[in-house]
């Protein structure tokens, strides 16, 4: 993959500059800016420039098969395109519940998912920036960097999504697109052998998930100015919480608060989202933008993911992680955080909850013993829905009678926080770029502030490593103002 940064003239006489790929994300994307002659930001947009259509070619296959399927979507987050899926389906074959026992292994199966994801992307993608400096040396802004100065830190990062992978690969039989969960319930269970392998190693997971939060908490605490106001705006949040208000990862009902922290929607059924949420789609992006249809695309849009979770929810049912929450409510002086850096603080909150119900949940006997599958009164569709790495997730689907999936749609995470990137890479831009000369961490700033929501732009592929580079900047008449090279080894030049 090369990474270029290009600019062209634009109509209206603004010169347009793009960052072609975004790196360190999963899939690929880029941002465009437009500048007039004065080098003032008058327009960021985050363009999703793959087009996927899993909507479409999921048509005409038998329902059982899609919840396998539907994996490929992601290489980094397939236990939760699984899940949701099968959670549709559950309704479809009349499996309301599911069993005991299926229900325990499907939470165990999305709780390692949760853990493995955030400890990849805050140690693996994000740390470089956070611990070295969003324009620091580019030849060690890398996980590599981090192992060489941070050796402990790199390590805890790498172990605790080791042991996310091997809750996936006990529960769905492997670590990446498994087949544990079928419509109606689970293949398998858990043996005891396997149960007391993860009891093992689960005290020094719960210390070293604890070392996390405190990472994320203390740059808070060393830079607060930069952490409070970096891409920081206001917006509605969503998720899914409990019946009694607490955070539930796997299952609950729709909540909103606007921006100021007052619930607007409260226990919206999973199957009733559609009254809750349209989806506009505009020229310029594969992306929809989905928004509350009772407040219009202008103001219903809203963020998903551990930002919105943490601070939508009334507690958090696990005594560390919920200890953290209060720390991070009180971080607000009793208002909501709104800064996009703040989800990474939030997300290690999750990565400690999620440890935590890990325990809960390898105590469960039903993990070891019960019935897998169960079936009732045959629905013509069903939606599934899941809170997964990077927000809410879901998945909904019409059968017919011939078994056959007759229309599919899918609103992934990242597309929730469509609107929300844009505002804050369009935040970013004019307050690090506008004016300026082009440098290599400047640019870097708006991939950080799109890094900070995790996106899963295809829901396939990360982008990690050194990154060719060659800048040119145009005047409006197309005279050559500025040009910048980097190497594949890292070496950043101005040419002459």
């Amino acid at each position: 993959m090369t990474f270029a940064l290009e600019t062209a003239a634009h109509p209206e006489g603004l010169r347009r500059v793009a960052i072609d790929p975004v790196s360190r994300v999963e899939g690929h994307g880029k941002v465009t800016l437009l500048l007039d002659e004065h080098h003032h930001i008058q327009q960021v947009r985050l363009h999703i420039v793959e087009f996927r259509g899993f909507e479409k070619f999921i048509e005409g296959r038998p329902y059982w098969e899609v919840p396998v399927m539907v994996q490929r979507l992601c290489g980094i987050c397939p236990v939760s395109h699984h899940l949701a899926a099968a959670k549709a389906f559950d309704r479809i074959v009349g499996a309301r519940p599911v069993t005991a026992s299926a229900t325990a292994v499907r939470r165990l199966m999305h709780y390692g998912q949760m853990l493995q994801s955030h400890a990849l992307h805050f140690f693996h993608l994000s740390s470089p920036d956070l611990l070295f400096g969003f324009d620091s040396d580019v030849a060690k802004r890398n996980i590599v960097g981090v192992a060489q100065a941070h050796p402990e830190i790199a390590k805890k990062g790498i172990l605790l999504r080791k042991f996310g992978q091997e809750i996936i690969r006990i529960t769905s039989g492997k670590r990446v697109h498994g087949t544990g969960a079928v419509p109606g319930g689970v293949n398998k269970l858990v043996t005891k052998q396997e149960r007391d392998s993860l009891l093992h190693d689960l005290p020094q997971m719960l210390s070293w998930a604890q070392d996390a939060v405190d990472i994320a908490k203390a740059l808070h605490a060393q830079n607060p100015a930069l952490y409070n106001q970096f891409g920081s705006f206001e917006s509605n949040l969503l998720s899914l919480v409990r019946a009694d208000g607490a955070m539930d990862l796997y299952d609950g009902v729709l909540r909103v608060r606007d921006a100021a922290g007052r619930i607007l929607f409260d226990g919206v059924e999973d199957q009733r989202y559609l009254e809750l949420i349209e989806e506009e789609v505009r020229p310029w992006s594969y992306m929809k933008f989905p928004h509350l249809r009772s407040l219009g695309a202008e103001r219903g849009w809203y963020r998903v993911g551990p930002l919105a979770r943490v601070q939508n929810c009334d507690f958090i049912p696990s005594e560390r992680a919920e200890t953290e929450r209060q720390a991070f409510v009180a971080w607000g002086r009793g208002e909501l955080v709104h800064a996009s850096l703040a989800y990474h603080w939030a997300r290690m909150i999750e990565l400690l909850h999620c440890v935590e119900v890990i325990g809960q949940l390898l105590a469960d006997p039903a993990l070891l013993a019960g019935d897998l599958v169960t079936s009732g009164v045959r629905q013509r569709s069903g939606v599934g829905m899941i809170e997964a790495p990077r927000g809410t997730l879901i998945h909904d689907y019409d059968v017919g009678d011939d078994d056959l999936v007759t229309r599919c749609n899918l609103i992934v995470s990242t597309t929730h926080n469509n609107q929300a990137m844009n505002e804050a890479v369009r935040s970013v831009a004019r307050e690090y770029l506008d004016g300026r000369e082009l440098t290599e961490g400047l640019l870097n700033h708006i991939e950080v502030a799109i890094r900070a929501y995790d996106p899963c732009l295809s829901c396939a592929t990360h982008a990690l490593g050194q990154m060719p580079l060659d800048v040119t900047l145009l005047a409006a008449d197309g005279t050559r103002l500025d040009q910048v090279q980097k190497s594949s080894t890292g070496e950043f030049v101005h040419v002459d």
